[in-house]
């Protein structure tokens, strides 16, 4: 069955600056919060449900005066030179984001839920009876918990308060599909990847074995550009896949993404590399078990690999119940004058980030002040202190 949709929106860029909105942004959760909630799911055995809020921007209350033209088609016979005072906000508007989320956040909180430090996207409530976790990402939600109970009070508390389609149990969000058995979680973009290499089919894809040939050195580009806006659409494609669940092309990805402003065949054959390689995996997932539960990072450098402006790379990633949860490979924004110098850098940097899962598990109630663990190789193979 076929059906169409209509929505009013508004002339948002007709809206001036400090008179018609002020602040614009929009919080939205981590994906590697969601990552690890999911992972908590599956080495604690939790439920996850899944929720989407219908028209979640008309729910905000805007806090300026605005006015918009009566829409065409419903302008009010005998009134026609009044105009329309917007109470709530409407899709098109700056602000709307913004006013979603406060009204979400003041819905939620006065039910009982608290702030988690490290996300504000995430929202916890712990009582006798079961503890209860929303993560929310625009109007997609996950709902976990200890028990059946608490997560249909909460699906019924938010549907008494906006206009919501129950999901169930979660089955896909943000493009990753949810696999669950009874010991294992699975996240998989099979579906998005080949939704990628159909756009991009007219590079006529090859399979390859990896997503990056270590012997290739690319430069800046000093002649013609070569499809510039296509290169840029294949890097943020790509790096969707990265982010969520394809830790083994980020290096590929941060390297390519520094010559999106140029790019020439050289680069273009880069991508079509990591195209071939994703074509050749797309069924690769990534898996959480129920054990083991212990949360451990690993952090390296490749020293000055970037010729043209001597810096190093860092690359970290974090794994829990066996499975990566946390990851990146970027460029750093200091020379280093040595290996052991890249090193720690690297490590420094995933001691960040290591803090900030930290505290992420400490406000979730699922577990008590976690030990991180980061092994890092440096010139004189020493461990790297626990956090």
């Amino acid at each position: 069955m076929i059906t169409f949709k209509a929505r009013l929106v508004a002339k948002g860029y007709r809206q001036r600056e400090g008179i018609d909105y002020f602040d614009t942004y929009a919080p939205v959760a981590r994906i590697s919060s969601i990552r690890t909630l999911i992972a908590i799911s599956a080495l604690k055995g939790l439920y996850i449900h899944q929720m989407d809020v219908k028209t979640a921007f008309l729910n905000g209350y805007l806090n300026e005066e605005i006015y918009m033209e009566q829409p065409e088609g419903f302008v009010m016979h005998g009134q026609e030179n009044k105009v329309c005072r917007l109470v709530k906000s409407l899709y098109g508007l700056k602000q709307a984001p913004k006013q979603w989320h406060e009204r979400f956040d003041t819905t939620v909180t006065s039910f009982g839920f608290i702030h988690n430090g490290a996300d504000r996207c995430i929202y916890s409530k712990c009582t006798k009876e079961s503890t209860v976790v929303i993560c929310l990402y625009v109007d997609d939600m996950l709902i976990i918990g200890t028990s059946l109970v608490g997560i249909l009070e909460t699906k019924n508390y938010l549907s008494s308060n906006f206009k919501m389609k129950d999901l169930g149990e979660v089955d896909t969000i943000l493009e990753i599909k949810v696999m669950r058995s009874e010991s294992q979680i699975s996240l998989s973009q099979t579906h998005y990847i080949e939704k990628i290499l159909t756009k991009f089919q007219h590079l006529n894809i090859k399979e390859f074995n990896s997503p990056f040939d270590s012997s290739v050195k690319l430069e800046k580009t000093s002649g013609r550009v070569v499809a510039q806006l296509e290169y840029a659409s294949a890097i943020g494609c790509m790096m969707y896949a990265m982010y969520c669940t394809r830790t083994d092309i980020a290096f590929a990805v941060s390297k390519l993404s520094q010559f999106t402003c140029n790019p020439g065949s050289d680069h273009w054959k880069a991508i079509g590399r990591v195209l071939g390689y994703l074509k050749r995996t797309s069924d690769l997932e990534l898996t959480y078990n129920t054990h083991p539960g212990i949360l451990e990072g690993y952090s390296d450098a490749s020293w000055i690999d970037n010729s043209s402006d001597s810096k190093s790379t860092s690359g970290w990633i974090f794994t829990l119940a066996g499975g990566a949860i946390s990851w990146a490979s970027k460029k750093q924004t200091c020379i280093a004058h040595s290996t052991m110098e890249a090193e720690f850098i690297a490590v420094a940097v995933a001691g960040k980030e290591a803090e900030w899962i930290r505290d992420l598990l400490t406000d979730l109630h699922f577990w008590p002040r976690p030990t991180v663990r980061i092994m890092c190789k440096t010139v004189t193979e020493l461990p790297c202190p626990m956090l």
